[in-house]
């Protein structure tokens, strides 16, 4: 009798460490909060940059308001602001998806460790229950001599051993799932509280984008109400890039005939040292520095729509970068300054010769180079120029030889 009720424990026992198995494999599965952890830790970073990107648009967006005139300025800093929203409702968003997922996943985790932990129970009620009756010093000596031979004698012996090690072992199995279901029941409540505030940030910032889309309506109509002032800005502008771009026109071509002049001569046309500066200056590509420490693209390279005047194309040899008032304007790569120069309609400009490539830099006061001196990545070269509006931003093209390249493709990602 104590050897089949034995024998029944025994399978029972089995069935507690394939029970164990499948809780190792359940709290295996967390591992999957280490990648969501790691999006976690994504999301916060987008929050972190978006609000950055948020104070320094509120920050230049004060510097152009204080200028009772309406103007574009104060739009591209409106609509930065709003973008930066944008992007920082989005990864509340996200973040709120991420809970919910996590939220669910603990839900499954935690059903499946009830069930478990009941199969549990019943499986130690019944060896409490077989226990009962075969705990007797009585019929354990019985079970032992029992024995029809020596090996058999030492074979119930271990039984008795091992039987002992399983009752222990389940009681300790219990326990450790029992803290395990606490520990999850507890991170689900403290998800679904972290959960409750991102909602309430989330209203806050859909708040937020309602009064600055509302401000925005409010701008753009009162713009379109100056289409004269805009034409004439316009115009302006197209004037001043015009004078820039035969600076730099004329550069190019001055530096094509030297060259040519070289070769004519036998003489290498490019150094060593210009060729090694120009391989580097494309393995840069996406790492170069920004102009300025802080700002945002205003005004993007290329032929694009006019933000307020309807059917009408500005195009854009560069890009403009709005930024703070009095911020130094630094050398995106190492160098030498091939001109210096006062361009009406954009203050002065700076041109750095990178061996084959060039980069312009205009609107520009106080310069602090000269022509001929060479330049390392983020040497000063001078301050932003503001202008009559409040409107601080610098223009900055690239050249490869005589071709326009797209400088935001090339400055490293903020």
């Amino acid at each position: 009798m104590f050897q089949k009720v034995f024998h029944i424990t025994s399978v029972k026992s089995a069935k507690t460490y394939l029970s164990g198995f499948i809780i190792i494999l359940i709290l295996s599965s967390l591992g999957g909060t280490a990648l969501a952890q790691q999006s976690k830790s994504q999301l916060e970073k987008e929050k972190l940059e978006n609000l950055k990107r948020i104070k320094e648009a509120e920050r230049i967006l004060q510097q152009t308001a204080t200028e009772k005139k309406s103007t574009l300025g104060q739009l591209n800093a409106l609509n930065q602001q709003i973008l930066a929203r944008e992007g920082l409702a989005g990864s509340i968003r996200s973040e709120i998806n991420l809970l919910d997922d996590q939220i669910s996943e603990i839900g499954s985790i935690v059903a499946s460790m009830e069930q478990d932990l009941s199969n549990l129970k019943k499986e130690y009620a019944s060896m409490v229950y077989a226990a009962s009756k075969i705990d007797r010093s009585y019929d354990k000596l019985i079970f032992i001599f029992s024995s029809s031979t020596f090996r058999q004698f030492i074979m119930r012996m271990k039984y008795l051993e091992q039987y002992s090690e399983v009752r222990k072992n389940q009681v300790e199995q219990i326990q450790k799932v029992t803290d395990a279901l606490v520990g999850q029941r507890q991170s689900a409540q403290n998800k679904k509280v972290e959960k409750s505030a991102l909602l309430e940030q989330q209203i806050t910032e859909n708040n937020n984008l309602m009064a600055l889309r509302k401000e925005q309506t409010k701008l753009i109509s009162r713009l379109s109400k100056e289409e004269a002032a805009l034409q004439k800005e316009l115009q302006n502008t197209k004037q001043a890039v015009a004078r820039l771009d035969k600076l730099i026109a004329d550069l190019v071509k001055a530096e094509i005939a030297r060259a040519k002049a070289e070769e004519a001569k036998g003489n290498v046309a490019r150094t060593p040292e210009a060729s090694r500066l120009s391989a580097n200056f494309s393995e840069n590509k996406k790492k170069l520095f920004w102009p300025v420490e802080s700002g945002f693209i205003s005004g993007k390279f290329g032929t694009h729509p006019h933000p307020i005047l309807k059917g009408v194309m500005t195009d854009n040899p560069g890009i403009e970068i709005q930024t703070n008032q009095s911020e130094v304007i630094r050398a995106v790569f190492d160098g030498e300054v091939k001109m210096v120069a006062s361009v009406p309609g954009m203050a002065n400009a700076v041109i750095i010769q990178h061996g084959e490539y060039m980069t312009v830099y205009a609107k520009i006061k106080n310069v602090t180079v000269k022509r001929n001196q060479m330049v390392k990545a983020k040497d000063v070269i001078g301050e932003v120029y503001t202008d009559n509006d409040g409107i601080s931003e610098v223009h900055f093209e690239l050249w490869k030889n005589n071709v326009k390249l797209d400088p935001q493709a090339w400055l490293n990602t903020r």
